[in-house]
């Protein structure tokens, strides 16, 4: 009983806390713009965390942590984004379960850890307030209710009292509750507001209290009867497996896909590379297409075929010929990626750049690296786990660095710069799916509208509706920037430009001069 009493304060402080988290989320938050708020509610979640594990800073270099944690959610501060918010969330979990004292080593288990993170936390509230409702029917709920309330009874009457001599004393605090009306308190009382504060306590309620679902152990049982007969039904199986993906297969199956990807490779190098002449009728733009997406595929298969067919201790790996058809194999395969890569190249420099084929482009290098570490993971002798987290650990780095990179800029300087209007060659400029870009794309249809000049712009009625849109577009730009909610260092940039550059002036129509005047 006395155990209870003292849980009870416990996870009374945290509700108190998260309570805290979600009148500040709705002040930063509810019907306004996202911006730098969610970098200053992320270091407020990293502060709550902190004093609900006091203990865990007894450790002289627990600095680290919060400095680490520091790094991860600068990608908040230069623009908010789902790629921005991931990478906080994830180093938000690794920072709470590393003061909780449950953060395993190995980055592969780590990454583990964030996903069983990440599932449980719809449902921590709700099974910790099950659990706890269990718990106060064992040693009686009076009782329990009671410890949780008196706890608070005394803090909150004398906090009255005080703030009642202080608006006796201070005529600023008398005035400030003065303002206070309780029938406008009793209107923000919403529906949807409730459902956004029950929203963030149970979102921060899991790094308050940070624990991780247990899996359940699968026993494997075997039968005492009959042992003899299924010992021959696994020889039998062992043989079959023996045969079809032992030494001999593997062996011959490596030779198989070898001069397969040569004669691949061999393509690639003649129709990309050299530029031989394509047969009738297929372009360099529907073989580069075709062949983009497949040839990736075809590469991250054979990566698994490599992880399984050389496990670490087995007889196969320990073969010095299949260890070089292996190497040769996995060679091609990167030499494959990087004819995606250039494949895709060519389609974007005939068909424009849009965020999927970027998108393309980070993948393709991901599975070239992939396929360098098998290489690697191979020749020193390392584990699948090793091999499993230095992947992570890449991607994680090539994550974090595209959180800094204006991707809506870069696609339409790209477009812009590369379109029949700019060069005379090409296919032209898709200004609509520009405009889609949002904020990021204005300076580069500054550019294109300053090429085009104002007397084609006014004269067409297409590029006029679009410069009347583009300017109605940074209008609104500038007044949501005025929130400073809003604010963020990419924004904070491109306002600089817009100041500098001046408001956009849509051209007027241009009325065709009558003959003698």
């Amino acid at each position: 009983m006395t155990a209870l009493f003292t849980a009870a304060p416990s996870y009374c402080s945290r509700i108190g806390v998260a309570i805290l988290l979600a009148a500040l989320a709705d002040f930063l938050f509810y019907g306004q713009p996202v911006g730098i708020t969610v970098f200053l509610f992320a270091l407020l979640i990293a502060a709550a965390v902190v004093a609900v594990h006091p203990a865990a800073f007894s450790d002289g270099r627990v600095w680290l942590k919060p400095a680490a944690l520091l790094v991860a959610l600068l990608p908040l501060a230069e623009n908010v984004s789902a790629l921005s918010v991931s990478t906080a969330l994830a180093a938000l979990a690794v920072f709470a379960l590393s003061l909780s004292g449950r953060l395993r080593h190995g980055i592969a288990r780590i990454a583990g850890q964030i996903a069983l993170f990440g599932l449980a936390t719809p449902f921590r509230f709700a099974s910790d307030f099950i659990r706890w409702r269990k718990t106060a029917r064992r040693f009686g709920r009076r009782r329990v209710r009671l410890a949780a309330i008196a706890v608070w009874v005394m803090p909150l009457t004398l906090g009255a009292v005080f703030l009642a001599l202080f608006g006796a004393a201070n005529p600023v605090i008398d005035y400030w509750l003065s303002l206070i009306d309780l029938l406008k308190l009793l209107d923000l009382i919403q529906l949807a507001r409730i459902a956004f504060w029950l929203f963030v306590v149970a979102g921060v309620w899991a790094f308050l209290r940070p624990r991780l679902p247990r899996l359940p152990r699968l026993v494997r049982r075997i039968p005492r009867a009959g042992s003899a007969g299924i010992g021959v039904q696994a020889d039998k199986a062992a043989t079959v497996e023996d045969i079809l993906f032992g030494k001999a297969a593997i062996f011959r199956a490596l030779i198989v896909f070898n001069l397969l990807f040569a004669l691949q490779t061999a393509l690639d190098t003649a129709y990309l590379w050299g530029g031989a002449a394509l047969p009738d009728g297929l372009s360099y733009a529907s073989y580069a297409h075709r062949g983009a997406y497949p040839l990736v595929v075809t590469a991250l298969l054979a990566a698994g075929f490599v992880l399984a067919a050389l496990r670490p201790g087995s007889e196969t790996s320990a073969d010095p010929l299949i260890r070089r058809l292996v190497y040769a194999w996995v060679a091609q395969n990167i030499m494959l990626v990087i004819s995606s890569i250039l494949r895709l190249d060519l389609y974007i420099g005939i068909y424009a750049l849009t965020y999927w084929r970027v998108a393309a482009f980070v993948w393709m290098g991901l599975v070239a690296s992939g396929l360098a570490l098998i290489i690697a993971r191979i020749a020193l002798g390392k584990s699948n786990e090793w091999l499993l987290s230095a992947n992570l650990l890449t991607l994680s780095l090539t994550l974090y660095a595209a959180c800094f990179i204006n991707f809506a800029a870069t696609i339409a300087n790209y477009n812009v710069d590369h379109s029949l209007e700019m060069t005379g060659q090409g296919i032209s400029l898709d200004a609509w799916y520009l405009r889609s870009l949002g904020p990021g794309a204005f300076p580069a249809l500054d550019r294109f509208f300053e090429h085009q000049g104002k007397t084609a712009a006014a004269n067409d009625p297409v590029l006029r509706q679009l410069a009347g849109l583009h300017g109605s577009d940074e209008g609104w730009y500038r007044i949501l920037q005025q929130n400073w909610r809003s604010w963020s260092f990419r924004d904070w940039r491109l306002l600089r430009y817009l100041d500098t550059r001046g408001p956009f002036v849509v051209p007027d129509p241009v009325e065709p001069s009558m003959p003698g005047r």
